[in-house]
């Protein structure tokens, strides 16, 4: 691989989960196996309400008797209070790391300093490395050329894939919605968790007519929020935005309509366009023929 790039995430904050019940007590919750979570393996997670919204999305890692956290620092506290809420009578011991920072490398293979863990993206190859670094580590500490977290997000947006609070709201979309089920944040063979119904029923219902997809817009597009639409109709929002490339959740079902009777779709009255990354397994509507 080339050289890489790394960007401090300092959106981001670590939780530790450990305790003799921490596995157990996990795989009850969250929408994927933690089982897969050992040695250099992560997982990608969601934490849902039992109507099936995601409340939280999060990495995990294992580490020690339990594992690490890897989620939206401004949602870190909630997150704490919500797991703490399920805890019962489990032998768990939920604390922040404040000793950890989180980063992304990508391009190639960063080197890590020591007491740094380094993981694979879980959700996606392309989208490189994962590493939770002794707080006052540098991307330049990890052998990469540094890089502002907004390039980090321009690219994971340029590989289309959407994270919790840039590109959905919490508590307002479905696992599905936001590709959970494309980039193996949910496991459908494992045993029940919070919300687990409505996913599973979306799943072999087929009924997830909602999606988050790139586009592209014929000029920089306008700021995350703004409506995407077919004359002046809403049929979806703009999540993240980088120039005149962004993520939307879209009716695709009214996508396809439109563009099949020769009509386009505008967000903040510039044209767009939808893309579909290769790793997709369901159509998007590209002028008119799906794609």
């Amino acid at each position: 691989m080339g050289h890489c790039h790394a960007s401090l995430l300092a959106s981001r904050g670590v939780l530790r989960i450990g305790g003799a019940d921490a596995r157990k007590y996990l795989q009850g919750l969250i929408t994927n196996d933690i089982g897969k979570a050992q040695g250099a393996d992560a997982i990608h997670a969601g934490l849902l309400s039992p109507q099936g919204k995601i409340l939280f999305d999060f990495f995990a890692v294992a580490a020690g008797d339990g594992f690490l956290i890897d989620v939206a620092q401004d949602k870190a506290d909630e997150l704490m209070k919500r797991l703490g809420f399920y805890r019962l009578r489990a032998q768990v011991e939920i604390t922040e790391e404040a000793s950890l920072a989180v980063a992304a490398a990508w391009g190639g293979t960063p080197r890590p300093p020591e007491g740094a863990i380094v993981y694979a993206d879980p959700r996606l190859p392309a989208l490189g490395f994962r590493i939770l670094a002794p707080k006052g580590t540098n991307a330049a500490d990890l052998g990469c050329e540094p890089a502002p977290e907004e390039a980090y997000h321009a690219f994971r947006i340029r590989q289309g894939v959407p994270e919790g609070g840039h590109d959905y709201a919490f508590s307002e979309a479905f696992p599905h919605e936001a590709l959970f089920d494309q980039l193996n944040g949910v496991d459908f063979a494992k045993g029940c968790y919070v919300g687990q119904e409505v996913v599973s029923r979306m799943e072999h219902r087929g009924t997830a007519r909602k999606r988050i997809v790139p586009i592209e817009g014929e000029a920089p597009l306008p700021a995350s929020g703004t409506s995407v639409e077919v004359d002046g109709v809403p049929i979806g929002t703009l999540g993240s935005v980088s120039g005149a490339s962004g993520l939307a959740l879209i009716r695709l079902d009214r996508a396809e309509e439109a563009l099949a009777s020769g009509k386009t779709l505008t967000a903040g009255g510039i044209k767009i366009v939808l893309r579909r990354p290769d790793f997709l397994r369901f159509s998007v509507p590209i002028a008119g023929v799906p794609a």
